[in-house]
């Protein structure tokens, strides 16, 4: 589900409920080794309005937790190393644990500059079609999807001017254009500002002498407030319009070497859980488990993008709680994990209860598992997006629960988009009218949430065909085979 991420593209998570960890939004953007490595220690990065307006999550670090059962313990007399004497936490467990697994086979193939070059152009005729001069993008998921760019957002202004005909320009600060260079895929005018020039003038003397002064100019839709608003006062009287349409109608459908990436960053998550799920033992926490997906994950060749955790009552809260939680017998627990692979992402959910589940909860997990292929089956090219969403609805409606997104049910969308952010356009949501095409990427996740006694959510993604929608992960068989 992976809706850890606030509405700043810039900013940092606000509120941490319990259970989530890792979650780095955004890292496609982050080259750096010290921002990754902050990322991977739960910075929880908030990301762009791309991803639907989501709530905010991290990861909540509770003391104490259980230990992994698998976890090697120390030889008796060996030679201990500075410090060994204090007790080791959770992560230091999770990669004991995780020491044996090896990276999948295959090699991961980076998304090449012949195709961000036919992204550009395709993004540049749809822009001559609309009368659209040029568009301007931040840093982030998209700069990284039309120039190969991967860079942060701060309060310094990175960003590429894209006009409807001719070369890119990339706007930056002097003294990072080294670095910014590093990741550029695309021939493009790197055009510097020094710490007490404007960026906003030079965004505007770009856009001059591309023949764009007056617009329309064309706004990405994550792009923020103060990078808008310099370049009016920059520029008075130009035209400013969104850009939406014109990168949601690139990025909405997939390449074949998009998709082999989320295949393998979906493989690396399923090979995790694998790994993890038999090893959950009574009085772990969330820290605990989702410390033993990241280092499988890592272990596996990914980068731990989040391991949300949510145990008996909150489970049935879709995005964590701030209470303690630890695995207790007959409790039921809610892993919603993902990872990247050269910034393309996996989000898979299982739900399953250690030492066997009740009678009502194996009734409420075969009703999802049925929403889920009752999902599956709407997805139909040329359905209406929000047409899964109705049918999934209309099941649950006839087994009690709701009406609509009330609880007891499915108080969230059926599933969103996903591929180098883990929320893209478009939702598979009531009202959404957009027809389902080849290259389009969804989660599917009707979970069903019971207040104040558990959930359920069983999440898998799938991209559409020209044949219809093939799975990049299958969904799992019962509550007791939950991988």
């Amino acid at each position: 589900m992976d809706e850890r991420r606030g509405e700043d593209p810039g900013g940092r998570a606000a509120s941490r409920p319990s259970g989530a960890a890792d979650r780095g939004a955004e890292r496609v953007a982050e080259p750096r080794p010290a921002v990754a490595a902050a990322a991977a220690r739960g910075a929880g990065r908030a990301v762009s309005p791309g991803r639907r307006g989501v709530v905010t999550a991290g990861l909540a670090l509770l003391a104490g937790g259980g230990r992994l059962a698998a976890a090697p313990a120390a030889p008796s007399g060996a030679g201990a190393p500075a410090g060994a004497g204090a007790a080791a936490g959770p992560e230091d467990l999770a990669e004991a644990d995780a020491a044996g697994l090896a990276p999948l086979p295959g090699r991961a193939v980076p998304i090449s500059p012949a195709e961000h070059g036919a992204r550009i152009a395709a993004v540049q005729r749809a822009m001559r079609g609309q009368g659209v001069r040029a568009l301007l993008v931040e840093a982030g998921s998209s700069l990284t999807y039309f120039t190969g760019v991967r860079w942060f957002r701060s309060e310094r202004l990175t960003a590429a001017v894209i006009p409807a005909d001719g070369p890119v320009a990339i706007v930056t600060p002097f003294f990072e254009a080294p670095s910014v260079r590093e990741t550029l895929a695309v021939p493009a005018e790197v055009q510097t500002w020094q710490e007490d020039e404007n960026p906003h003038a030079l965004v505007a003397r770009m856009l001059r002498a591309r023949g764009a002064a007056e617009g329309p100019v064309a706004i990405e839709e994550t792009v923020r407030f103060f990078a808008v608003d310099g370049l009016r006062t920059a520029l008075p009287g130009v035209a400013l319009v969104s850009g939406a349409g014109l990168v949601r109608g690139c990025r909405m459908r997939k390449s074949p070497a998009e998709l082999a990436l989320m295949q393998r960053a979906t493989d690396i998550t399923i090979a995790a859980y694998r790994h993890v799920v038999p090893r959950v033992r009574d009085d772990m926490t969330p820290e605990t488990i989702g410390k033993a997906m990241d280092a499988a994950t890592r272990a596996l060749g990914g980068e731990p993008e989040f391991s949300l955790v949510l145990i008996g009552p909150a489970a049935a809260l879709p995005h964590g709680s701030h209470a303690p939680q630890r695995v207790r017998a007959g409790a039921m627990v809610l892993m919603d994990c993902g990872c990247t692979v050269l910034g393309y992402q996996s989000d898979v959910s299982r739900s399953f209860v250690p030492g066997g589940a009740s009678a009502r909860q194996r009734t409420v997990w075969e009703a999802v598992a049925r929403g889920q292929r009752i999902a599956f089956a709407a997805a139909r090219i040329g359905a209406p997006a929000g047409s899964v969403d109705d049918a999934v609805r209309r099941y649950y409606e006839s087994l009690g629960y709701g009406p609509g997104y009330g609880l007891p049910g499915l108080s969230h969308r059926t599933g969103h988009g996903i591929g180098l952010d883990g929320h893209e356009p478009v939702n598979l949501v009531h009202g959404e009218t957009t027809p389902l095409a080849a290259g389009m990427c969804f989660s599917d996740e009707p979970g069903l949430y019971l207040p104040g006694e558990f959930g359920v959510r069983l999440e898998d993604c799938f991209h559409m065909t020209e044949t219809g929608p093939r799975w990049f992960s299958e969904p799992p068989r019962s509550i007791d085979a939950p991988v």
